[in-house]
């Protein structure tokens, strides 16, 4: 039998991934030019981690930063939930359809954070996919609103629209609804399961020996600060080594089922927005369909040069994070910044690994992509 016989690409149509000391050489290049601080990177290939490096510093006093060094999740975090999720679906526990209505054992604007909904019956229709899917209707976080209140900018599950609020309330929904402890579900589903040491939901002690500080676009620095909640929407801190585990785990589909896998990755929600962010901003992109842009469970994916792939970034003032990976290979590039001016050299250092996978940069950065 063939390769093309058996629905398999030709050899040759598979790009070879560069040598580390060329992925090295690449990522200080590209760093030099943009100022960029401090940078970590891993490769997946064939379900295997094939490379893991730091470069840089981790902090405005020179210390280096090293594959241990423990820095910003931001909302890498968002995906790690959504695979506890699944655990969850496989396990009989969870349906991503069901409606929070019936979820919660009282009514959600009867929690004192969810008050402003009282009068809109449509917090009923919510839905874990639609959070996951980001079609819950919110904006990004109420703070970003006018009056600093949480509303509904249109009907749940119509629109793509990132945010925030919506893991809020899935957390509220594992915590009051399964009576669950998020931090002690991702530490015993995620991290204790991938060998992930230097990854927690919540600050530890032992991570200042080896911390990030953030370094902003106008390289200011930005503290690591030390969060005592865990937050379904951005806590996890962690470090390229033990994200290495996590994403090479999830390409393999370690811990669910295979339906469970494919769902997670699977294009759910068609995307239509020209850019990711703002997130309410209503413009529509022409290229999106192109590369079938879509929402999958805490993730985005698309139809690539070489077939089915996705992503998921992570980003505040001072931290740039990407993953994307490519199904039929099996084979993902993971970039931590502490940062945020890392962003600007992502498209040429994922092109560099990857070779040109048709990655949608203008949506996911803008006119930031180069």
């Amino acid at each position: 039998m063939t390769l093309l016989a058996a629905g398999c690409r030709p050899a040759t149509n598979v790009p070879t991934l560069p040598q580390a000391a060329a992925i090295d050489s690449l990522a200080r290049v590209l760093m030099q030019r943009e100022q960029v601080q401090g940078l970590a990177l891993a490769v997946i290939d064939a379900g295997t981690i094939t490379h893991v490096a730091a470069y840089g510093r981790r902090s405005a006093d020179g210390a280096p930063l090293t594959t241990s060094t423990v820095m910003y999740g931001a909302s890498l975090t968002k995906t790690a939930v959504a695979y506890v999720v699944m655990q969850l679906v496989d396990e009989g526990r969870l349906s991503l359809d069901a409606p929070v209505r019936a979820l919660l054992p009282k009514p959600l604007p009867e929690y004192p954070d969810y008050a402003e909904l009282a009068t809109d019956p449509r917090w009923g229709d919510l839905t874990p996919r639609m959070v996951l899917n980001h079609t819950t209707g919110f904006a990004n976080f109420r703070w970003l609103e006018p009056d600093k209140r949480l509303r509904f900018h249109h009907d749940p599950g119509t629109r793509y629209g990132y945010s925030g609020e919506g893991f809020y309330i899935l957390q509220l929904i594992l915590e009051e609804g399964l009576s669950l402890d998020l931090a002690a579900e991702m530490q015993r589903r995620v991290f204790e399961r991938f060998g992930m040491t230097h990854t927690s939901m919540q600050w530890r002690p032992d991570f200042r020996e080896n911390l990030a500080d953030g370094f902003r676009a106008d390289g200011s620095v930005e503290p690591h600060d030390e969060r005592s909640r865990a937050s379904a929407a951005g806590s996890m801190d962690t470090s390229i080594e033990d994200q290495a585990k996590l994403w090479n785990g999830i390409v393999r589909g370690d811990g669910l089922s295979a339906a469970s896998r494919v769902e997670l990755v699977r294009p759910q929600f068609p995307i239509a927005s020209r850019q990711q962010f703002p997130t309410l901003d209503t413009s529509t992109g022409s290229a999106n369909a192109a590369v079938a842009l879509s929402a999958g469970v805490g993730l985005v994916t698309f139809e690539g040069t070489h077939g089915a792939a996705w992503f998921k970034g992570g980003h505040n003032d001072s931290t740039g994070n990407m993953v994307i990976c490519v199904e039929r290979q099996r084979r993902c590039v993971v970039f931590l910044a502490n940062d945020v001016r890392a962003e600007r050299i992502y498209p040429a250092l994922a092109r560099g690994i990857l070779g040109e996978i048709s990655m949608p940069w203008w949506w996911e950065y803008g006119g930031l992509a180069r």
